[in-house]
């Protein structure tokens, strides 16, 4: 049976389901939330207007979208018993602090059992706005401050900021955290909305697959990208060292991060939003440094190109999150905090036509043999 059975490992090449929430062109280097182009979603769009889409399927007009950002405001709220569960664990990472206080979430809300259509909808509004609130609620008890209280006023992106840092940011620099969100929010079938679907396949409420999301992310093969190129930029420490520290990598055979992309064999389309945000915040908080850094890999990067070594949307990521002096261990629950409505959207899909994901493997160990009594062994 082995000779005649094909294994794809990784399940790579493998469509499992449909979906009309995001759509993946690897050769051309295209991306589109239910049909529109990232381009346009990121030059002209806002995370609560992505946000609505992907949860609807259609852009709204101008009443549906002030009632969605109303709804959202409105879910900024946490048990008390939320802020207690951060404080007994405020020594862990903040990715084990927002799942953990994530799944607390479920336990605390009665509606987080709803798995109907309008359940799901509800609890997808009510993580979207509860997430950035936990991640900023953990990085101010950890430091000993107490949590910042969301501000009606402001939109989705730039509350983030004003929670995490305590000071409201520019229009600029709440215009690329907003952006930078649009781009994470949805991306296919990855590592962690696959396993989110497969929670759902069980008929699990959104809370639990959401905690697998989180889970799912916080591995480094798929989160960690953004905080890898931090830590690449660090050591190369100088546009000027670029050239030889990609060229090291290259002879011992070594990726350099923030280059290639499981899907993209062109560049990843989100990565030039990226990249125009970085150069122009860099600039704005006297750091130039850090974007000319970046290029300089770029440069030295482009002979390899043609191997489908392009540069992704992390690449840029990282950078914009240390000129606001953002901690490393901060980078992918920012990257989640993007992602919550791609989650939701591929739950709902799952749900609307759910069936257990229950794929094979290929038995490959020993033969059928005799039981031997553990004295005889």
């Amino acid at each position: 049976m082995s000779d005649t059975v094909k294994i794809n490992r990784g399940l790579k090449g493998i469509y499992f389901e449909r979906s009309a929430s995001s759509h993946i062109d690897g050769a051309k280097g295209e991306l589109s939330y239910c049909g529109y182009s990232i381009h346009d979603l990121a030059t002209r769009s806002t995370f609560e207007e992505v946000a609505y889409l992907l949860i609807h399927g259609e852009l709204p007009n101008e009443t549906e979208l002030a009632d969605f950002d109303a709804r959202l405001k409105a879910a900024r709220h946490l048990p008390d018993e939320i802020y207690t569960v951060i404080e007994q664990i405020k020594g862990g990472h903040p990715m084990d602090v927002l799942r953990t206080a994530t799944s607390a979430l479920a336990a605390l809300d009665e509606g987080s059992s709803d798995i109907s259509e309008e359940g799901f909808i509800r609890n997808g509004i009510n993580l979207t706005a509860q997430v950035p609130m936990i991640v900023a609620a953990h990085h101010a008890i950890r430091n000993g401050r107490t949590p910042v209280a969301p501000d009606p006023a402001l939109g989705h992106a730039a509350n983030w900021l004003w929670m995490l840092k305590g000071e409201k940011p520019s229009a600029d620099a709440a215009r690329l955290a907003d952006v930078d969100f649009i781009l994470h929010a949805e991306h296919g079938s990855n590592a962690s909305s696959f396993a989110a679907r497969v929670t759902i396949g069980t008929d699990a409420n959104l809370h639990g697959a959401i905690v697998t999301a989180l889970s799912t992310l916080a591995g480094p093969a798929h989160g960690g990208a953004a905080e890898d190129v931090m830590k690449m930029v660090a050591e190369i420490g100088s546009a000027d060292n670029a050239a030889a520290y990609v060229k090291a990598k290259r002879k011992n055979r070594e990726p350099v991060t923030g280059f290639g992309h499981r899907v993209y064999r062109a560049e990843d389309p989100r990565a030039r939003h990226m990249r125009d945000g970085v150069k122009k915040l860099s600039q704005e908080m006297g750091q130039p440094e850090w974007y000319d850094i970046l290029q300089a890999v770029v440069d030295a990067m482009h002979p390899y190109a043609r191997h489908g070594l392009n540069v992704n949307v992390d690449f840029y990521s990282g950078v914009i999150y240390q000129l606001h002096g953002i901690p490393m261990d901060l980078y992918v629950p920012i990257f989640a905090i993007g992602r919550v409505p791609g989650w939701v959207i591929q739950c709902l899909e799952q749900r609307r036509s759910n069936i257990l994901i229950r794929p094979l493997t290929l038995y490959n160990g020993p033969e059928m043999r005799p039981y031997v009594p553990i004295k005889e062994r």
